[in-house]
């Protein structure tokens, strides 16, 4: 699991800069608060598609635990980490939210 998450940030790290550009303009033209919005978006959409998986894989580890309490508790953590993903994702999105009116 942690292979995967790290090779995606790997991929997303070399991918964010394309996103930054994919409207066609120089980089001088670009809005940074734009560019902001469209990583944070795009990261915001990737975490919570992650926490769903995570969700699924918990939901299976219960069905399939029979009375295994270990396998009971690796899928409550599943759920509980999950949901701490999406709650800071939230967070975060907020902080970003009130640091544009701000700035604005």
């Amino acid at each position: 699991m942690k292979k995967i998450l790290s090779i995606l940030a790997l991929v997303s790290f070399l991918v964010l800069p394309l996103t930054a550009l994919a409207n066609g303009t120089s980089s001088d033209e670009i809005d940074v608060m734009a560019a902001l919005n469209r990583i944070t978006n795009w990261l915001f959409t990737i975490l919570v598609a992650v926490a769903g998986i995570a969700i699924v894989i918990a939901g299976y580890y219960f069905v399939t635990a029979s009375g295994n309490p270990e396998q009971i508790a690796k899928a409550r953590n599943f759920i509980y980490y999950a949901l701490i993903g999406v709650v800071v994702a939230l967070l975060g999105r907020g902080m970003i939210a009130l640091v544009q009116t701000i700035v604005k």
